[in-house]
């Protein structure tokens, strides 16, 4: 027997969206519905690809960085480790990150605080620029993380430059709040895009009962 855990963000008007920013929020629109005399319901959503649960792409920080259909499903389907760093108060470090065992071609997952708040907090745990640099030492696949976004705070956006260039996928906006440490069986699915800096996800782990 397996359970599926959905990692996911729900997508809805009052999800939690970057810096609380009210541009980054989905707008939903009612196209057509039954009230109104119409045969059908139908309904529209303008959402930002960097919205709730998502995969970034090189273009969003590389100019002529790779887009979103670079990325392919054989990347994002495969074992993954969640690690809890609920112990880390301000960012993540190359220390915190070197006990973990962590191996070459590993997808690691940090469970932070950031998944027991629905409210954005402006002093989200985040990788330092060291920690990156730890990562592409050890050959690592993709990091993903429950904040909505990998990296604040650093001029010139070390973190995620380090990791695109080192072709190491990155996934932000996870909910990881009743997901235990350990390793999973990970199925991350972006919207068929092409052409962009992102695409919006589900997210899921399959593990044991």
């Amino acid at each position: 027997m397996f359970k599926i855990y959905d990692i996911s963000t729900t997508i809805e008007s009052g999800m939690q969206v970057y810096k609380n920013k009210e541009e980054k929020k989905p707008v939903f629109r009612n196209m057509s519905n039954h009230d109104n005399g119409q045969a059908v319901y139908e309904s529209r959503i303008d959402i930002d690809v960097h919205g709730g649960t998502h995969v970034d792409a090189p273009l969003h920080m590389l100019k002529d960085g790779d887009t979103i259909e670079t990325i392919g499903l054989e990347q994002l389907v495969g074992h993954a480790r969640v690690v809890d760093l609920t112990h880390c108060k301000e960012y993540i470090t190359r220390e915190d990150l070197e006990p973990l065992g962590l191996q070459r071609n590993d997808w690691v997952l940090f469970k932070t605080r950031s998944s027991f708040s629905e409210e954005f907090d402006f002093e989200f745990v985040f990788l330092r620029e060291d920690g990156a640099r730890y990562l592409t030492e050890l050959g690592i696949r993709g990091v993903g993380t429950d904040a909505l976004g990998i990296e604040r705070a650093q001029p010139e956006y070390p973190t995620h430059r380090t990791l695109f260039r080192n072709n190491i996928i990155i996934v932000e906006g996870l909910r990881l709040k009743d997901v235990a440490a350990g390793t999973y069986f990970m199925v991350i699915a972006p919207l068929k895009l092409t052409g962009l800096d992102a695409a919006p996800a589900r997210a899921l782990l399959i593990g044991g009962m």
